[in-house]
């Protein structure tokens, strides 16, 4: 999706941080925008804050971590508008900076709740209302850095919903009917709120990092990238899954006796 005149882009988790940022770019390409998060103090702020540089924005309140709620946004924004082009999967939250074996269960629950769920939530519930409404639309879903790799060490919680986002995004792309554009946002360090201030501050400027997201997203790009020393770190993992590869399960003719979908096409075949 190149234009989005007159769409109407919904974004959870937009009071603030990158959801906002996204809000003004989608905005300023003259988009109606449906803000949507727990803290109504912020989501009026926000949407005082995009009237300033013209953008018409409106709220509902909205906990991803419950399902009713996610139904009650797309029921709120459908009646507003009578269609929805655009979901910005963007909510999240981080948790204390801990080792795998001293993170309490509940908040690795909890994250997950919000980062994971919140995500599949959205793009079911939207997504199959999307199939309904027959038109081109768009789901971008926000991974991260640590969708690609172990950004952050001591947040294995945070890291472990991130790469399952990425897993379910790529599902979606291949199950969606193609009038539906998806596409997977990984920001790199990026200031927003969702961590200490002091931290968050020596990340890269939230308005550069949606300028060079939107570029992407208008290509149609499905990786929509950032930070570009990431390539290190997914380079040094690709290297040490190609050398385990070559080295305990090299190539062999007919290799493709045990893979998944040869085996599943194979039977689909012979049904």
């Amino acid at each position: 999706m190149k234009d989005f005149k007159d769409k109407v882009v919904v974004i959870p988790g937009g009071a603030t941080g990158i959801g906002f940022g996204f809000a003004k770019a989608f905005g300023a390409d003259g988009a109606n925008i449906v803000l949507a998060a727990r803290r109504e103090d912020r989501l009026q702020e926000a949407v005082a804050k995009l009237a300033e540089y013209g953008i018409e924005a409106t709220y509902t309140l909205c906990d991803v971590a419950k399902p009713a709620d996610i139904e009650a946004l797309a029921d709120f924004t459908w009646k507003a508008f009578g269609k929805v082009d655009v979901i910005v999967n963007n909510a999240g939250i981080m948790q204390p900076m801990n080792a795998v074996i001293d993170t309490p269960e509940d908040d690795v629950r909890r994250i997950f709740d919000i980062n994971f769920f919140g995500v599949w939530r959205g793009s079911a519930v939207f997504g199959k209302r999307f199939i309904e409404q027959g038109t081109p639309a768009a789901i971008y879903n926000v991974g991260s850095e640590n969708s690609l790799f172990n950004a952050a060490p001591t947040s294995a919680a945070y890291v472990a919903t991130k790469h399952a986002v990425l897993a379910l995004t790529e599902a979606l792309r291949e199950e969606l009917p193609d009038f539906i554009d998806v596409g997977l946002i990984c920001p790199g360090f990026v200031r927003s709120e969702i961590g200490p201030p002091e931290q968050m501050a020596m990340g890269m400027a939230t308005d550069r990092y949606v300028d060079i997201a939107m570029k992407q997203i208008k290509a149609g790009e499905f990786f929509i990238v950032s930070h570009a020393y990431n390539m290190e770190c997914i380079n040094a993992r690709h290297h040490e899954i190609a050398k385990a590869y070559a080295t305990y399960a090299p190539r062999y003719d007919g290799d493709a006796e045990f893979d998944v979908r040869t085996l599943f096409a194979l039977h689909s075949q012979q049904a």
